[in-house]
């Protein structure tokens, strides 16, 4: 058993709800580009993904300058009175940086609204290392983005694990060979388990920040809910 010294976070849906600003900022881009709003269901399945990426997909005949500016200038607009962190995660970084672990940012998003974000709500402090795609051109779920994290901090894949909340994210720590946590406020990944992910399945799932300490405890076992919770 490896004992674990670095944890990795993703930010959107992770630590920060920014589901209402970026679903409200593609339904702005597509009602100025095609007079019409997308479904749900559809902007939430790119939630991780490069916004070039997705642009690119859901725009392809707009030129991609075009429509990135429109996103971006609601998200400007718009973005810090309509994030939240979410609950606990606070007090979880907090505490993990108290108990001595190593922690990571590694996002899809921009380095200036992610900063926007952590210094709101006063937690910018908790991370030793942040990487967004402004440090790499291989993204999510590639594995360098973590790849970068680990070694900025020093770290090894072994010692580390990552919390996410895509497909994107889950798929990048299993790149990487980190062992990964889905939290189960995923918006994106709404009541998934590790039956129903099949081979893209997180090593754990948490309901609640807290319950990290409980995959990190030397102890370790399983919940009442049958997850694995030991490390």
């Amino acid at each position: 058993m490896i004992k674990k010294d670095t944890i990795l976070f993703d930010f959107d849906g992770t630590i920060m709800d920014t589901n209402n600003v970026i679903l409200m900022s593609w339904q702005h881009t597509f009602r100025t580009l095609e007079n019409r709003e997308a479904d749900e269901g559809e902007l939430t399945k790119t939630f991780g993904e490069p916004l070039d990426i997705t642009i690119r997909r859901f725009f392809p005949d707009v030129p991609v300058e075009e429509s990135i500016e429109i996103y971006r200038s609601y998200q400007r607009e718009n973005f810090t009175g309509l994030i939240t962190l979410f609950p606990g995660m606070s007090e979880l970084l907090k505490e993990l940086k108290k108990q001595g672990y190593k922690t990571g940012l590694v996002t899809s998003r921009l380095y200036h609204t992610t900063v926007q974000g952590l210094e709101k709500y006063g937690i910018k402090e908790y991370f030793d290392a942040i990487v967004t795609p402004e440090d790499t051109d291989r993204h999510k779920p590639d594995p360098e983005p973590i790849l970068i994290a680990l070694q900025k901090l020093g770290s090894e894949p072994e010692t580390a694990v990552m919390l996410g909340d895509t497909l994107f994210d889950l798929k990048c720590a299993k790149n990487a060979h980190v062992e990964s946590v889905l939290v189960s406020w995923s918006l994106a990944l709404r009541g998934a388990t590790r039956e129903t992910l099949g081979d893209d399945a997180p090593d754990y799932i948490i309901d609640s920040p807290e319950e990290l300490f409980e995959i990190l405890s030397p102890q370790g076992g399983h919940d009442d809910k049958g997850k694995q919770m030991d490390i």
